[in-house]
């Protein structure tokens, strides 16, 4: 007891260095738990070089938070120390108030994951493939190969939408034929070319049927189920594939009909023309 009672300097005594280093030691540990769970969390959400920043910062947060609760033990005032932290934290929170709002976001964007990256998603009004996901911003790569670098605080703010979140995702045509064509074989004719495409799935199910009685025709739907990854390639390829088919098979798709408006001698104004509408 006389040992841990003996004065090192001033009034810290050997005690008060063992408890120093006991509440700091213990924060090291905590800081590389805490470091190991990150970087098993992140690990597939961000780069590495990103995850090394994001330990660093959570490690130094935590040890820097031991060490203050260690202070009274070197018989340190703690009111003064938080009045004088308090007024520099105002002065640097005023200064970096959006760096510190987009560092927040970013935290939050990494733990809650709406996104990763390759995702194709839509952010606002900007839709493109996401190439990074940083601390302060997103960077996004657009259909035009435009990079855009975002904020993480509006990222964060921003409606998000996942193309490819879910594993299928749907699309539909509307194929317009003649009254006089033979609708069923339509139908069993566009079946057949979607069994046979290896990205069309099976569950959900593609469904083909007659959807409405238009003015020009009748109107098939067609909706299809793909892998989000390869849904773009499928539907434009099935669209075509199923103009050809019916074609060949002597189908027509009608063109839109039009009244010619002749006016006679007596005849009231034509009517205002309108847009066409356009079927299939």
């Amino acid at each position: 007891m006389a040992l841990l009672s003996t004065v090192v300097y001033g009034n810290v005594t050997v005690a008060d260095l063992l408890i120093f280093s006991a509440i700091v030691a213990v924060s090291v540990i905590i800081a590389e738990v805490v470091g190991v769970s990150i970087k098993k969390g992140l690990a597939d959400k961000v780069k590495t070089d990103e995850l090394v920043k994001i330990v660093r910062i959570a490690q130094a947060a935590i040890i820097l938070t031991g060490v203050f609760i260690s202070l009274p033990s070197f018989h340190v005032d703690l009111g003064e120390l938080l009045l004088i932290g308090g007024t520099a934290g105002i002065i640097i929170g005023f200064a970096s108030q959006r760096l510190v709002t987009n560092v927040g976001s970013g935290i939050f964007l990494l733990f809650e994951r709406p996104m990763k990256i390759g995702d194709t998603v839509g952010i606002g009004t900007t839709t493109g493939t996401i190439e990074d996901i940083r601390i302060l911003s997103t960077t996004l790569k657009t259909y035009e190969g435009v990079y855009i670098r975002i904020p993480n605080e509006t990222v964060f703010n921003s409606e998000i939408t996942n193309f490819v979140a879910n594993e299928a995702r749907r699309f539909e045509y509307r194929v317009t034929i003649r009254y006089s064509d033979d609708a069923q074989k339509a139908i069993r004719i566009i079946e057949e070319l979607l069994a046979d495409h290896p990205f069309v799935l099976y569950n959900p199910p593609p469904s083909v049927f007659v959807d409405e009685l238009g003015e020009n025709g009748v109107i098939i739907m067609v909706r299809i189920w793909a892998p989000s990854r390869e849904w773009w390639a499928v539907r434009t390829e099935m669209l075509w594939k199923i103009k050809e088919t019916l074609e060949r098979e002597g189908f027509t798709i009608p063109l839109p009909q039009r009244i010619l408006w002749i006016p006679g001698p007596s005849s009231p104004p034509a009517p205002p023309a309108s847009a066409d509408r356009k079927e299939g």
